[in-house]
């Protein structure tokens, strides 16, 4: 597994400049490379490199990686070069299938053999709960397939395969030399595998040593990223197909029939400046055991390059879902309104630089304004959307005429191929998931801003977390305040649960973690009182990966909007929440209600905002949005009742009835759109500024939950 770069700018470019440099120096002889030609039959005589092609910088990097090292009769390796085609995760329209070359689900069993954690696991453990590859994972074991195919039926003994982000390391050439010779004298020259870029796991790859440059693993080697294979290793890896589970990982579990060697260290390695585009679907799962303590910021890192953003175009044409799909792509997106706030309307059509959005989708109000918008903003692009064999209107066509080839596309809402169409526009790599298909909105009317009469004193926001889709509200930007009625719907179904029998069909206690989570979640934190209603304790419990154990309620259903209230008494004690919220993943959305026990007279409202249909793995933040709310009484002193209200055009936190805090669309963030599953627990916090510093004499930290009432349509178990 590679996880993303996290050098800092300027390091990155030091990086830079120092390959450059180095490719002044003379290219370097390495007698393990030649061609079919030379009289040897032990040679490198084929080197591939699986490139996208929506990646022709990194191809060209290879190339001049490539060129700093000669073979054997002193050509440069450029000459044993082939490009592969790499296959594209987003050309999957579908979630990949189990086939003869591949199935996509695998087990933690299998990741734990090629990497034990024997200080690093809970006392429960379910090793055979089934994990789904990503598609960048399935696109990548695919890659490596298919080019085994091509060695086992080409005449080539051996061959180097590369994935276009590596370099090779300083004293590469050197290095390989004497492992080749090495090889050749310890007659190991009929090895199938040789791995040249590895990462050993945590607690180091068990092995035997051949010779003081090169090693035979039994397990415990990640990344493919350079090897080199023989044709008969090629042949033997196609007979042990399907693989099971990302390629890197699969291959060690096929290390006892092969025979793979590894250089002493890793000589090639990926490059330090470049993103990953991989997304690894082990890290949930490894979270969830509590073997990842800390994953660090999850932060959006694509910058769209193209803008500003308009679309237009007719009623049900998909204008809902290519705002979607835009605001994926990193843009922050306005859309399906009749106007827009006064303020962002005039810095738009005036030309000024600083407005909130970098893309206008179905704004009814700026079709007036569209040859303006072209002068205003050259570098501008259109897209213009369809439903099936409708004509275009004719303002739109008049637009086009004076519109550069290159500025717009016209995109049917039949078209299978959206993600290229607009990202090949827009210069942007699509992301690994479907395009959303949602209904479209219209064009929906805003209002003024109303003020509430809040009798709960709001104490402002906090620090927020940095991506597209948080804008930073401030005196003139409120939000969007869409028209609409504040009634929930009457044909919501209303379920009131005492918590004093708890219905397993409906309630699931939790026996896992996440990354801040000092405890592991345990059933036994979960305590039934016929007077009060339900008990989750925080206790002082060594469960391997953690010191603790608290506990966790989550409902078995999803909900999509609605009214979701409990009666509770919080904890008092430091470093202790108490949370009851609304949680998905896949996107990541999240509706919060938290009280740290450090200070039980404040309420902590948050959310969480990430785009995209279900599935889309866009899970990018840790702080969300937070707000603190000055309660008036403490929480942990008697029990009170917590609301939150949800629609698809704002959001309401109550307390004892009384409204305390309201988000409306973009204030700071869209309001979650995708069905959430209901949570109540207690835990104890890895961060100290927030929570508090816990102390383990004032366990066990108790919540009591009386009630929960949910108004809401069961939408998905």
């Amino acid at each position: 597994m590679r996880k993303n770069s996290k050098w800092p700018l300027a390091l990155k470019y030091l990086f830079r400049t120092a390959l450059r440099y180095r490719r002044l120096l003379p290219s370097k002889k390495c007698k393990a490379f030649g061609s079919k030609d030379n009289n040897e039959k032990f040679l490198i005589s084929h080197i591939y490199v699986i490139n996208l092609k929506r990646q022709p910088s990194r191809w060209k990097n290879i190339e001049k990686e490539l060129k700093q090292i000669l073979d054997l009769s002193g050509n440069k390796l450029n000459s044993l070069v082939e490009r592969f085609n790499a296959i594209d995760a987003n050309d999957f329209y579908e979630e990949p299938l189990k086939t003869s070359d591949l199935d996509p689900v695998y087990t933690l069993e299998d990741q734990l053999f090629v990497e034990p954690q024997p200080l690093a696991m809970p006392t429960i453990l379910d090793l055979h709960s089934k994990i789904q590859m990503s598609r960048p994972e399935i696109a990548v074991a695919y890659s490596h397939i298919e080019l085994w195919k091509r060695i086992a039926s080409n005449d080539n003994q051996y061959t180097l395969i590369l994935e276009d982000d590596i370099w090779f390391k300083p004293g590469f050439s050197n290095k390989l030399s004497k492992a080749w010779i090495e090889i050749n004298e310890n007659k190991q020259n009929k090895f199938d595998v040789l791995y040249l870029s590895f990462e050993e796991v945590k607690n180091g790859a068990p092995k035997t040593f051949i010779s003081e440059k090169i090693f035979r693993p039994t397990r415990g080697l990640w990344n493919l990223s350079g090897y080199v294979i023989s044709k008969q290793g090629a042949i033997k890896l196609l007979k042990l197909l399907p693989c099971t589970g990302p390629i890197d990982l699969w291959i060690n579990h096929k290390f006892k029939f092969l025979n793979v060697l590894a250089t002493h260290k890793s000589i090639i390695s990926q490059r330090l400046d470049l993103i990953s585009t991989n997304s690894y679907s082990i890290l949930p799962t490894l979270t969830k055991i509590g073997a990842i303590t800390s994953e660090g910021a999850s932060l959006f890192h694509n910058v769209p390059l193209e803008y500003p953003v308009f679309a237009f175009g007719s009623k049900d044409s998909g204008l809902t879902s290519l705002a979607m799909a835009i605001s994926m792509l990193g843009y922050r997106c306005c859309s399906d309104l009749e106007t827009i706030p006064d303020s962002e309307l005039d810095k738009l059509t005036s030309g000024k630089k600083n407005q909130l959005f970098n893309a206008y989708i179905n704004i009814s109000i700026l079709k007036e304004h569209t040859n303006d918008l072209k002068k205003l903003y050259p570098n501008a692009k259109f897209i213009f959307t369809l439903h099936g064999n409708e004509s275009m209107d004719k303002s739109y066509l008049d637009l086009i005429e004076n519109l550069d080839k290159n500025s717009f596309v016209i995109l049917d809402s039949a078209a299978q191929n959206k993600w290229q169409i607009i990202c090949q526009l827009l210069r942007i790599a699509p992301p690994n998931c479907s395009f959303p298909d949602l209904k479209d909105k219209g064009n929906r009317k805003i209002k003024i801003a109303l003020k509430e009469n809040s009798k709960i004193f709001e104490l402002g926001n906090l620090k927020c977390d940095t991506s597209p889709w948080i804008v930073e509200t401030d005196s003139y930007w409120k939000g969007i305040d869409i028209l609409h009625s504040n009634e929930l719907k009457k044909n919501l179904l209303a379920r009131e649960e005492n918590l004093r029998d708890l219905d397993n069909k409906f309630w699931a206690l939790r026996n896992d973690t996440f990354t801040d989570n000092l405890a592991l979640f345990r059933e036994g934190n979960a305590e039934i009182d016929l007077q009060q209603g339900l008990k989750l304790i925080v206790k002082k419990n060594d469960l391997g990966v953690r010191d603790y154990s608290a506990g966790a309620l989550t409902s078995n259903y999803q909900y999509l909007y609605g009214r979701f209230e409990t009666v509770l008494k919080a904890s008092n004690k430091p470093g202790v929440i108490t949370g009851f919220f609304l949680h998905r993943n896949s996107p990541r959305q999240e509706i919060d209600i938290e009280i740290a026990g450090i200070n039980p007279n404040l309420l902590l409202v948050n959310v969480f905002y990430n785009p995209g249909d279900e599935g889309a793995k866009f899970d990018y933040g840790y702080r969300g949005t937070p707000t603190y709310i000055s309660l008036g009484f403490d929480a942990s002193e008697s029990f009170h009742k917590y609301t939150i209200e949800w629609d698809e055009y704002e959001i309401r936190w109550f307390v004892d009835d009384n409204l305390v805090h309201r988000r409306i669309e973009w204030n700071p963030t869209p309001i979650p759109h995708l069905p959430m599953s209901l949570h109540l627990n207690i835990w104890p916090c890895r961060s100290k500024e927030f929570a508090g510093r816990l102390v383990n004499k004032s366990l066990p930290a108790i919540a009591v939950f009386n009630n929960v009432k949910i108004y809401s349509k069961k939408s998905k178990i």
